[in-house]
């Protein structure tokens, strides 16, 4: 009996001591179960830290772009009413300008042809009376004084069209170099932006708690970065085309109207072009007028370095060197042409420069075939998209066009 409640005795310390180390050992599991836990959320806090960081300056980036592009708009909008305002005012002066050259070109014709000075002793000489002869003395004093009125306008007017066509020309140019920025920011923005949804929807699977919204998070987050690195190559893609373009459009300008009227005649050889109505011979070229004698005008830079590369001006005044250096956009050159003194007509002439205005920015390209009126070949640059210098559409009608004549 002793020995079975010994047996017994030594049977429950046996299983006491092994439930004590059963329960020791399930509290150290459970406290290493806690302690992982704690950690990997604490590991977690400082994942979503530097995921909120990082959605936070791709933002940053994200809105100066948009900020910049907002202040681009704006000034553009202001710089083109800018532009449009200078654009009637030297239409208005250049007016002016004609108008008095004529006049005084009149006056000075007027007075080789019939020896005003002598008339005027004359007039004089003749006179019945002393006081007629003051009065008359008086009237040609005031003519001769409205005269130099005239002159001292004609200067004043001049040197207001050539400020005013300066300023206009760099409104001009800075709203398409804002235009280009607010091209390239376009692609840098759509870049950014898939970014910023990578770095949202990462941000989005470190706090998903649930494994499977998780792996459905972290699916997004992979099409994302696709979609991220696709918008990387198309940006990459778009600055290639862009540098591309860039070398094509100046490579163009190593040309000249010799070469350009040159090259359209070897193409009208090699391809006789056929009447355009009636499908018969080339009718033969419209004989061009004797130019008028030389006028002096001011001195012009023989480059177009004052006019945006790759635009309609900028290859005209390559092709045609004597044009001005502030002629504003193509529509405006007629005008500024004529306030320079130079010949204007619809007569289509090699080595005109035929502008067409259509009320907005225009266009501007230089003659290099002449068959009639209605039937002409010119080089240009930015027509139809393509800003390389070159004869882009063969034989065709001009319809309303006004030429400036280097002579």
């Amino acid at each position: 009996m002793k020995k079975k409640i010994l047996a017994s005795l030594l049977l429950s310390t046996v299983l006491v001591s092994q439930g004590a180390i059963l329960s020791t050992v399930k509290a150290d599991n459970t406290d290493d179960k806690i302690a992982a836990q704690d950690s990997k959320i604490s590991s977690l806090t400082a994942q979503q830290a530097e995921a909120q960081k990082q959605v936070d300056q791709i933002q940053e980036q994200v809105s100066a772009i948009q900020t910049e592009q907002e202040k681009l708009q704006v000034e553009n909008d202001t710089l083109q009413a800018e532009s449009k305002q200078l654009e009637g005012e030297i239409t208005e002066l250049s007016k002016n300008i004609v108008a008095r050259n004529a006049s005084l070109e009149n006056q000075a014709r007027s007075a080789q042809t019939n020896g005003t000075a002598t008339s005027y002793i004359n007039t004089i000489i003749n006179s019945n009376s002393i006081t007629e002869a003051i009065s008359r003395v008086a009237a040609m004093s005031e003519i001769v004084s409205a005269n130099n009125k005239m002159l001292e306008q004609q200067k004043e007017d001049k040197k207001a069209i050539a400020e005013k066509q300066v300023a206009n020309n760099e409104a001009i140019n800075t709203v398409i170099a804002n235009q280009q920025t607010l091209a390239d920011d376009a692609q840098v923005l759509t870049t950014k932006q898939a970014e910023l949804k990578v770095a949202e929807l990462n941000l989005a699977a470190e706090k998903a708690t649930a494994e499977s919204e998780k792996a459905s998070l972290l699916e997004k987050k992979a099409a994302a970065e696709a979609e991220a690195k696709a918008a990387a190559e198309a940006e990459a893609a778009y600055k290639a085309q862009q540098a591309s373009q860039r070398q094509s459009v100046v490579a163009s300008a190593n040309t000249t109207l010799v070469e350009q009227v040159k090259a359209t005649a070897t193409a009208s050889t090699a391809t006789p072009a056929a009447n355009s109505e009636e499908g018969t011979s080339t009718p033969a070229p419209t004989p061009v007028a004797t130019p008028a004698p030389v006028k002096q005008r001011p001195t012009y830079n023989t480059n177009a370095s004052s006019y945006p590369v790759g635009e309609c001006t900028w290859g005209a005044k390559t092709l045609a060197p004597w044009a001005g250096d502030y002629w504003g956009n193509g529509g405006q050159w007629a005008a500024s042409a004529a306030a320079a003194g130079f010949r204007t007509g619809s007569t289509p002439q090699v080595g005109a420069i035929a502008c067409w205005n259509d009320g907005g920015y225009g266009h501007v390209a230089v003659v290099t075939a002449v068959e009639s009126s209605s039937r002409i070949q010119v080089s240009e640059s930015n027509y139809g998209g393509n800003r390389t210098i070159g004869n882009h559409r063969g034989w065709f009608n001009p319809g309303g066009v006004t030429y400036i004549y280097p002579n």
